[in-house]
């Protein structure tokens, strides 16, 4: 139906309600002016944020938790710069978001005028599709391309520059109709050869992972690995596709993984890769398959056809979204699954010990026992809790210790972006009033984005956020000692008190140093949050020798010397 004149800012938050978005996260610009004032009178909440990285992180997140595109608004040069690592998150994340940008006018476009950038080179390589729209009657078309380009195949960012005299002219436009989402299905005869293949296995092996996973995709899922009997592990930070208390989970395939579930990776005759790219850390630096032909017999099932076959040529290349394929799996008659039944009780046994405390605890000498932080949060955090966490060894305690109980239970960067704890918790908060949601945060990870806990509090959002305070950052420390023992340089970190910082943003905050003090100070963090709807922190303080759960900072240094001096 054709609508009166409107401005473009005006036809934009139309077309955004149109297409069914609720919330956009951003920083304001001058350049977008009447876009604010458009959202002023609809019904879309405008999360404030405090850094434009902040605020793309928060989009990201929202793309993860509802499959949506997640909306980010962000002025032009400076604004979108920042915004640039939440777009690269997104991307190999595989993610739906946009990113509108405001843009210098026509008039002044080619001139390098004040922060100018040209959108289409800059994010080029890390986005499905960027694009200027100069004329405001062609709105309504480039928002409904966004959102289908954004869901369809593999889901991933799209960016938007938005002209600010573009913004301001009148034009008269009808509207489109909502987006649908395009995913492939299967054919009859793929899901034939997948039976086959799987009834002629010995060792067979499920590993899940990617995105358009949906409650009844993961229900449907489960169903199939239960009628076969089928071991299911899960791909980098993509644990919570399947209740980790399941009896067929057998762990996850990431940084980290299990010395024996790498075993059963590599010697089992058949991979079902349901959803994941089969990049760097879930093929363990691609070694877990040979490339580009594995070992295993591979079926691997993407949303995106160019991936197939991009780096492994499976025997069996499937092109579909994971609700399509997984309802087809569900409905497939089970083989006859005796060679390999008892295999995911053997698993999940190595997975159970695999979890135990480990020896760097074992003594009792550590003050700060980061295993047993782990169990205090299992034990106290209701199953549907978000765990959220940007990049970093204390992720580590997460990702082998904590059990996730479903679908979207976890929220991580599979780029591996530092920052990402933070916002990401205020998002999910925000998107998910009723649920609890605890961050994990190294120190050097919270200075990134610490800011969005004034986020967090002006929007009510009661996340419980750990700081893992070991005063350096941890991850490239633990490398340098490795190829350069004991020459310490760039990774120390001079740190604020975050508890009292996190009361000067108005949030609760206490520092916890022994294990006895952990549990009580997450019963009253949980309380604060859930009664006072604000946001609540835990500074852990502990001796950064404690690096990983395998090696002490130490044990890797001498290790290191030991190597060096036999050569």
């Amino acid at each position: 139906m054709t609508q009166q004149s409107r401005t473009g800012g005006q036809i934009l938050v139309d077309a955004l309600q149109i297409h069914g978005v609720d919330t956009a996260f951003g920083v304001p610009g001058e350049s977008y002016l009447d876009v604010l004032d458009a959202l002023h009178d609809s019904g879309i909440r405008f999360i404030i944020n405090r850094q434009e990285g902040g605020a793309a992180f928060m989009a990201e997140a929202y793309g993860k938790l509802t499959g949506k595109p997640g909306i980010c608004f962000v002025t032009r040069g400076p604004g979108a710069t920042n915004a640039s690592i939440g777009v690269h998150t997104a991307y190999q994340d595989s993610t739906p978001m946009i990113l509108f940008i405001g843009q210098v006018g026509n008039d002044f476009v080619d001139r390098e005028a004040f922060q100018e950038i040209d959108y289409r080179r800059m994010y080029g390589q890390m986005a499905k599709w960027v694009a200027q729209i100069d004329r405001a009657e062609r709105i309504p078309e480039y928002l409904a391309r966004a959102f289908q380009v954004a869901t369809s195949g593999r889901p991933g960012p799209v960016v938007l520059a938005l002209p600010e005299d573009m913004l301001i002219s009148m034009a008269t436009v009808a509207d489109t109709r909502a987006y649908q989402p395009v995913q492939a299905s299967p054919s009859d005869t793929q899901l034939q050869q997948l039976r086959a293949m799987l009834a002629e296995a010995q060792r067979p092996l499920v590993l899940l992972g990617g995105t358009t996973w949906t409650p009844q995709a993961c229900a449907d899922l489960q169903q199939f690995a239960e009628a076969n009997h089928l071991p299911v592990a899960c791909a980098f930070r993509f644990q919570d596709l399947l209740d980790n208390a399941h009896p067929n989970y057998i762990g996850d395939v990431g940084i980290g993984i299990n010395p024996k579930l790498a075993a059963r990776v590599k010697n089992a005759d058949l991979v079902i890769a349901i959803g994941p790219r089969l990049g760097e850390m879930t093929t363990g630096g691609y070694t877990l398959f040979d490339s580009p032909v594995p070992r295993q017999r591979l079926v691997h099932i993407h949303t995106d056809a160019e991936e197939l076959g991009s780096v492994y040529q499976a025997e069996l290349m499937i092109n579909s979204g994971m609700p399509q394929v997984c309802a087809m799996l569900a409905a497939m008659a089970p083989v006859d699954a005796s060679a390999w039944k008892h295999t995911p009780a053997e698993a999940k046994a190595e997975l159970a010990a695999y979890q135990e405390q480990p020896p760097i605890f074992q003594d009792g000498q550590a003050p700060l026992d980061l295993w047993q932080v782990t169990q205090d949060i299992m034990a106290q955090a209701p199953l549907d809790t978000i765990l959220t966490n940007g990049a970093g060894n204390y992720a580590s305690w997460a990702h082998r210790f904590y059990r996730y109980g479903g679908m979207r239970t976890q929220l991580a960067p599979t780029n591996g972006a530092m920052g990402y704890g933070v916002p990401s918790g205020v998002a999910a908060k925000i998107v998910h009033p009723e649920r609890t949601v605890i961050t994990f945060a190294g120190d050097g990870e919270y200075m990134m984005n610490g800011q969005e806990l004034a986020t967090a509090v002006q929007y009510q959002a009661g996340v419980v956020i750990i700081v893992f305070n070991n005063q350096m950052f941890g991850t490239i420390r633990m490398h340098q000692e490795r190829d350069y023992p004991g020459r310490v340089s760039g990774t120390t970190l001079h740190n604020p008190d975050f508890a009292a910082l996190a009361q000067a943003y108005g949030a609760h905050g206490e520092v916890v140093s022994t294990t006895e003090e952990f549990a009580p100070a997450l019963q009253r963090a949980l309380a604060h949050a859930r009664v006072h709807k604000l946001p609540a922190l835990i500074e852990l303080r502990y001796d950064g020798n404690l690096i990983t759960p395998n090696a002490t900072l130490a044990t890797i240094r001498a290790n290191a010397e030991k190597a060096q001096a036999a050569k």
